[in-house]
């Protein structure tokens, strides 16, 4: 099982693929999960590994999903009893499995490192490029023409001609440093790559020459918007290696920005969790197999509920027993709230 774990987690790590992983840290019997048990929860809703069964699960994967988007580990006790002494900024919820028991989980997000891609061959793009290696990032060069001579122990390079921009550099974050060499073509390319952060480094009286080229190559102004320029942290730098840390110190920011998700969650009732200071992001599931427990908020997987009832027609899917039961008392009051 261990191994299994740590397979995936090096699978996903090697190919760039944000997970959270959790792990049981305490357990009171009968709970099916025992500290030391571990999964690993991918964005699509998939759970490799065992973190125990019924309300638990769907507990787990509802936090670990909400991990990957605030971009915080959480503990997240789970209980049916109350816990006036747990520790600060646990998350409580509620055991509604009639077995019992308890666990407490923890539940860390593990994000992919930055990729960063270089436009140019600049003093300012070869110091970005060894400063972001030494931060461990991706870095990918995009040249006129290819010199691994310039930049040496990048991760890949390609010749500015043939770039062909795909959806695999969504989440990167692009810097134009031409500074001169190819401006307007490098600018064409990095605009139609779609990336979480663009900078170019300019001065503003030179930006606005470029952008108004670029508006006869029908670029128009909502996406000249996403271009920042000049690029980088007003930190007064001068010298290419100040440059470079003003704009990896940009990239930082914009990368540990709670407020960028990376998917969409569901809405947890009020009674599940312990107070906070903000309510919890409203939570839209994409995989159709997935069902939102009407009884206590909690995502199911369809394929695999083990309680399943009819009402009105409709397939009403439960994490346990205790959440069937509640609703078989009172179903229209569950049905209304759903």
């Amino acid at each position: 099982m261990r191994n299994a774990y740590l397979d995936k987690a090096i699978e996903l790590r090697r190919n760039n693929v944000a997970y959270a992983s959790a792990q049981i840290v305490r357990r009171v019997a009968p709970s099916s999960g025992k500290p030391g048990d571990q999964a690993i929860i991918t964005a699509d809703g998939q759970i490799h590994g065992w973190i125990g069964g019924g309300c638990t699960r769907g507990i787990v994967l509802k936090e670990a999903l909400l991990s990957l988007q605030d971009r915080k580990p959480r503990l997240v006790s789970i209980s049916p009893n109350s816990q006036p002494n747990a520790a600060p900024g646990t998350k409580i919820y509620a055991m509604t499995c009639q077995s019992g028991g308890e666990v407490d989980v923890y539940i860390e997000p593990v994000l992919p490192k930055p990729q960063l891609l270089v436009f140019g061959t600049s003093h300012i793009g070869i110091a970005l490029a060894k400063l972001a290696k030494a931060m461990d990032y991706r870095v990918e060069v995009i040249m006129s023409k290819v010199d691994k001579a310039v930049y040496a122990d990048v991760d890949q390079y390609h010749e500015l001609s043939s770039f062909t921009p795909t959806a695999d550099y969504q989440n990167s974050f692009v810097i134009v440093c031409t500074q001169g060499e190819g401006d307007l073509q490098a600018l064409l390319q990095a605009i139609n790559l779609d990336s979480r952060y663009l900078a170019f480094v300019s001065s503003r009286k030179k930006a606005q020459s470029i952008f108004t080229d670029l508006r006869q190559h029908d670029i128009n102004f909502d996406q000249l918007k996403k271009i920042k320029t000049p690029a980088g942290i007003d930190i007064g730098a001068k010298l290419p290696e100040e440059v470079a840390i003003s704009i990896l110190a940009e990239v930082v920011a914009t990368f540990r920005e709670s407020s960028n998700t990376i998917i969409d969650l569901p809405q947890a009732k009020s009674s599940s969790t312990s107070a906070g200071p903000t309510a919890p992001p409203k939570l839209d599931l994409k995989n159709d197999d997935f069902y939102i427990n009407p009884v206590c908020q909690i995502p199911v997987q369809k394929s695999t509920a083990k309680y399943v009832l009819e009402y009105s027609g409709e397939k009403v899917y439960f994490c346990c027993d205790g959440c069937k039961v509640s609703f078989e008392k009172d179903p229209e009051k569950y049905m209304v709230e759903a």
